[in-house]
């Protein structure tokens, strides 16, 4: 079995609005991340939560995505959201496909080609998208890295620079996998 993490806990500082919630198309921000998924074919979805976690969750009501909490969200690193998603997951979840909550322009293309290039390897490798040499998101996780992720303490991209010999890079063709909402001109209102 296959599952998504969305990481979607942050304080939206730099943005002055709270991003998971604003308006994209006919969805919200993050409301669009978790439509990609299911639409790409992952049956199983993680939202982690923290800043303003009850509105997110109710948001995400008639999709089939599961909300936890990371109660250190304010600390501002991503690792935290990570390892709790992780947590969540079930004995029966050979991978999980990590992703932003702040990427509603993710592609569902982009999600199957990495999901296809994971399979393609035994679900042994960690799989990263790559557009023009610039790795983006979203990154395949096969649980033999999880156990170095849950006991880290710096970055997720520590854990994954010291096991560069586990990554598998999957060329496409767009951009998207590089952009995500950080600052106000990130954002144009009624984009989808």
């Amino acid at each position: 079995m296959l599952s998504a993490i969305v990481v979607a806990a942050g304080l939206s500082r730099r943005m002055r609005h709270f991003k998971l919630l604003l308006p994209w198309g006919q969805r919200t921000v993050i409301g669009q991340v978790v439509a990609t998924l299911t639409t790409a074919g992952l049956a199983e979805i993680i939202v982690v939560t923290g800043h303003r976690a009850g509105q997110v969750a109710d948001v995400l009501t008639p999709t089939t995505a599961r909300t936890v909490f990371n109660p250190d969200y304010t600390n501002g690193e991503m690792l935290g959201s990570v390892q709790v998603g992780l947590q969540a997951l079930g004995e029966d979840v050979q991978a999980a496909l990590l992703c932003l909550g702040d990427q509603p322009q993710m592609a569902v293309e982009t999600v199957r080609a990495v999901l296809a290039e994971g399979k393609a390897h035994g679900w042994k490798r960690v799989i990263i998208p790559s557009y023009q040499m610039h790795a983006g998101h979203p990154i395949l996780l096969p649980r033999a890295v999880w156990p170095p992720i849950l006991a880290a303490s710096g970055t997720l991209r520590d854990v994954l620079r010291a096991r560069k010999e586990q990554i598998v890079y999957v060329s496409v063709d767009t951009p998207t996998i590089l952009a995500d909402l950080d600052r106000p001109e990130d954002y144009t209102p009624g984009a989808a």
